[in-house]
């Protein structure tokens, strides 16, 4: 059990240093799980070692797969893709959607009956986009009322699935992630079509591993079930571009700082957030890029310029769709009007990002109005003082480095919950020259 504290951050001078970032936590997780799917001995290094990340590997535990974990370095005896024993108990996956969502996929392929539930918060996420298309597929899958617990029923193991074709409601790497898997033990080809783009690690990690998976048309994914055993991994993990972003903020927020993040993943769909810096004005460069595990790395750099207000909306927001509190934090600084439309996505995050983002800044003294897809914020309104974290680690993190450029210091009570994804933040911050304080 994590001990509780809450975290100050308050003005500092330009914040300068070179940084290297643990795992980005995407990709663990899905590295975990397919290390598992898979037949032979994986090695993944530069793991995240997080809440998150914890909640899917006690998972695996459960399902029979051996594992060891020394330092950042994972080994993962795989079982293949029907290997799984049954679970003596439920499956806790604790606060992460993408746990619950992606070891339904996985167990829906293995036919391991099992029971997936997770935190308060994790009960009221939707989960009828997953159950839905794999009822259609032949899983036989429940909900409670639409959300976790799911229950999945025994199958017989050498049955395939129904092989079909699927239009997503929205466009989720969670919900299309899962419906690859299954798709991997159909008896035929499954089509997905998403309404817009959203993160392909997936596709990128499992076809490199052996998977028969190709993008046919603009939002289109054809997956053909699996004609021989997924092969192990052998990978270094690149950094994680969304725990990039709040040190890339910080920066931006602190006049005469620049930085340089090492060797952080650019898959092009989740950058949205450097381009929106750069539009704001904050000079971002990108070097020394090359190919990692079928994902593009570099290095990011950024210097602090006066920033100005945006408007973020379209294909944008699926790009940055888990940098909205942190970017919420940069608008409060940046002169203007800042208006985001077209994402109403994030009322259904670990808590209703909108609603608890607006009323936290609002806490400190951020002028901004709520929409429903959305927010209009005043730029030049944040004083500082004391909010709550909700139960959410980006907005733990995001509205600490308000404390950086407001005339008052910042703080997060019960912000402990960081720890869910980026355990190294207040280190990293203090690193880079920020004053930042725990209080238990």
């Amino acid at each position: 059990m994590q001990h509780a504290f809450d975290l100050s951050v308050s003005a500092s001078g330009p914040l300068a240093g070179d940084i290297l970032l643990p795992g980005d936590k995407s990709l663990s997780h899905r590295a975990a799980l397919f290390a598992a799917l898979a037949e032979g001995t994986s090695t993944i290094d530069r793991f995240l070692v997080s809440g998150v990340t914890r909640a899917m590997l006690n998972a695996l535990t459960s399902l029979g797969v051996a594992w060891d974990l020394s330092g950042e370095c994972l080994t993962v005896q795989g079982k293949g893709l029907r290997g799984f024993s049954p679970p003596t108990g439920p499956l806790f996956c604790g606060n992460s959607a993408t746990t619950i969502r992606m070891l339904a996929g996985a167990l829906a392929a293995s036919g391991t009956p099992c029971v997936l539930d997770g935190s308060e918060g994790l009960r009221k996420r939707p989960m009828g986009r997953i159950t839905d298309p794999l009822l259609k597929m032949g899983v036989p899958i429940a909900t409670a009322d639409g959300c976790a617990p799911l229950t999945l029923s025994a199958r017989r193991k050498e049955l395939p699935l129904r092989a079909s074709e699927h239009t997503l409601p929205v466009a989720s790497a969670q919900v299309k992630s899962c419906l690859i898997l299954a798709a991997l033990a159909a008896d035929g080809p499954t089509t997905l079509r998403e309404p817009g783009p959203s993160r392909d690690h997936t596709e990128r990690m499992l076809t490199a591993m052996g998977a028969d998976i190709r993008t046919e048309e603009p939002l289109t994914v054809r997956v053909a079930p699996l004609a021989r055993p997924l092969a192990p991994l052998d990978l270094t993990l690149p950094g994680d571009i969304s725990s990039a972003a709040f040190l890339l903020v910080a920066a931006a927020l602190v006049p005469g700082s620049s930085i340089l993040i090492r060797d952080v993943g650019l898959n092009p769909t989740r950058t949205g957030i450097l381009d929106v810096l750069r539009e704001m004005g904050a000079l971002v460069s990108v070097a020394n890029q090359h190919m990692t595990a079928g994902e593009p790395v570099g290095d990011i750099g950024l210097t602090a310029a006066p920033l100005k207000a945006v408007r973020v909306h379209g294909d944008t927001v699926v790009r940055m769709i888990d940098e909205f509190p942190v970017f919420a934090v940069a608008a409060c600084f940046a002169e203007g009007v800042t208006e985001v439309r077209d994402a109403e996505e994030l009322r259904y995050k670990e808590t209703d990002r909108i609603s608890v983002l607006c009323g936290e800044l609002r806490k400190l003294g951020a002028r901004l109005d709520e929409h429903k897809d959305g927010f209009t914020l005043r730029g030049g309104t944040l004083q500082g003082g004391v909010c709550e974290a909700q139960g959410d680690h980006r907005l733990a993190m995001s509205l600490a480095l308000a404390g950086l450029a407001a005339p008052l210091p910042v703080t997060v009570r019960h912000a402990e919950i960081l720890n869910e994804s980026f355990p190294d933040f207040v280190p990293q911050l203090r690193m880079l020259g920020a004053t930042a304080g725990l209080r238990t």
